[in-house]
């Protein structure tokens, strides 16, 4: 299948698949005319023509992948307290509660593990193959903790299997949130990345509406003592299907356009130049890119922390801290990622048409300014005050979840891509997002003082400003290391055209 064009400076325009590393290149005119015969002879730049219907698939593939991955999450928050019943001592419910955020938080511990093999290893053999390894790792994992006997049944063996299914998930996802988001960015045309990256958190948020209509409905239909005895287990079953689904459709995609041209050059480039591009090391990764990494864990923690604040931790605030009816405050959760989802592309597009800057800083000032007010609101118990207040919050992280996917990969060149931004991705996940209910359970326990949550978002909110300040705009722009990246072939012609007069005028 014909799915990405190149329109490059040379005698015509050739056009190239994004097929895996060995695989045969095509080209062909791409619609010159009679009128400017000559036009591409004219400059050195090249030009990637995506081909729509690959572009689709790429999205859609990648936010599945996504969307199991919260999914899982999003069940494992949303029914803690009975996870805390199944699997650890009878006893003190807080202590529960925190045992079972502390399996929930140590999956994050090996993430940054997972970025540092999955990362580089996409990087040197794909995007694509890698992708396909995470899918069967996650489901594996979810799938896993379904089966596991209660502490009930085999005693303290039970949170050890439960640890050791969530380190698989942990070290799994090390390597999903920047594979898929480099996969989609590489394949997006440049005036629609934010748009189409966008869909990846409507993944996470899908995920998340899967999870919580699931606890929800469960919580409603079945008594405690059911819940308790089987219920829980639905969920994490689903996941089997789930991964085969998600696992097919990745494997149904070709390469990135991007990663493609990289194998393309190093082919034709001497063997210790193709070995130094191919086998790039953890320290240039990270060294090397030091700049954009600090950048990435800022952007990554203020997004994170609210997320995890707002969709993880929230539930189980309203029923322990709060003492709120467990499944009203499921449902206002639902609610509020619904509407979420329903604005999520809109805000994609804004982030095109305005830029990511703008779309960021808009969610910091406002997480900053109104964390206070929407938590009080919350505190107020009334069906009415938390919805407005959870509605609040949640439309300013739409702002970090509509840009985010799109604004982290140009953060990096190509050929350090996914190996970067898997490993800044998952060290900020790790030490400050995966940790927030952990961390704010823990305050408050210590403190007394239940509007924690807000202050925790407030600290955030003022580093994810300074590194949107610090940062560069990207949204219409190539990725760094990648030629620009068009819709049709009028659109790079016109580009080449470009190019030849800025070139003309240099040269006079």
């Amino acid at each position: 299948m014909q799915s990405s064009k190149r329109a490059q400076a040379s005698e015509h325009v050739p056009t190239q698949s994004p097929v895996a590393s060995g695989a045969p290149t095509h080209g062909r005119s791409a619609g010159r005319t009679d009128a400017a015969p000559d036009l591409e002879k004219r400059t050195s730049d090249e030009v990637t023509v995506v081909d729509p219907a690959m572009v689709r698939r790429a999205v859609s593939a990648a936010a599945l992948g996504n969307a199991m991955e919260w999914f899982d999450f999003g069940v494992y928050s949303y029914i803690a307290v009975t996870l805390g019943h199944v699997f650890f001592p009878s006893g003190n419910p807080t202590a529960q509660l925190l045992s079972t955020f502390g399996a929930f938080a140590a999956a994050f511990l090996v993430r940054p593990i997972g970025g540092m093999v999955f990362g580089p290893l996409g990087d040197r053999i794909g995007r694509q193959k890698v992708l396909a390894i995470t899918m069967i790792m996650m489901a594996a994992g979810t799938f896993a903790i379904g089966l596991i006997p209660s502490y009930a049944t085999i005693g303290v063996g039970a949170p050890i299997l439960l640890l050791a299914a969530r380190l698989v998930q942990g070290f799994s996802t090390g390597g999903e949130y920047g594979g898929a988001s480099t996969f989609i960015a590489e394949y997006a045309p440049d005036k629609k990345r934010g748009f189409l990256g966008s869909w990846l958190e409507f993944g996470t948020l899908a995920g998340y509406v899967g999870g919580a209509g699931l606890v929800t409905l469960m919580t409603a239909l079945l008594s405690t003592h059911d819940l308790n005895a089987w219920g829980w287990r639905i969920p994490f079953l689903i996941a089997g299907p789930m991964g085969i689904i998600g696992l097919y459709l990745r494997m149904r995609l070709e390469e990135t356009p991007a990663f493609a041209q990289l194998e393309k050059e190093a082919r034709t480039q001497e063997k210790a130049r193709r070995e130094a591009e191919k086998r790039i090391g953890l320290r240039e990764m990270v060294f090397g890119q030091w700049r954009a990494m600090l950048l990435c864990v800022g952007l990554v923690l203020v997004f994170n922390v609210t997320d995890y604040m707002l969709l993880s931790y929230m539930p189980s605030y309203l029923t322990s801290e709060l003492k709120y009816d467990e499944t009203h405050g499921l449902m206002v959760v639902l609610g509020v990622m619904v509407v979420m989802m329903g604005v999520q592309p809109f805000a994609g597009r804004l982030s095109d048409r305005f830029g990511r800057r703008p779309v960021i800083a808009a969610g910091c000032a406002g997480f900053l300014v109104l964390s206070v007010p929407a938590l009080l609101l919350i505190r107020q118990g009334s069906l009415v005050a938390i919805a407005l207040g959870m509605g609040a919050l949640g439309l300013l992280l739409v702002c970090f979840t509509a840009a985010m996917p799109s604004t982290l990969p140009a953060l990096f060149p190509t050929k350090v891509r996914y190996g970067s931004l898997s490993i800044g991705f998952n060290i900020s996940v790790s030490l400050f997002g995966g940790t927030t209910p952990l961390v704010v359970t823990a305050l408050i326990g210590a403190t007394g003082n239940k509007m924690m949550p807000a202050y925790y978002m407030m600290a955030a909110a003022v580093i994810g400003g300074i590194a949107v300040w610090r940062m560069s705009e990207s949204a219409r722009r190539p990725l760094p290391g990648s030629p620009p990246a068009v819709e049709t072939e009028a659109e790079a012609r016109e580009i080449v055209r470009a190019s030849r007069a800025a070139g003309a005028g240099s040269a006079a």
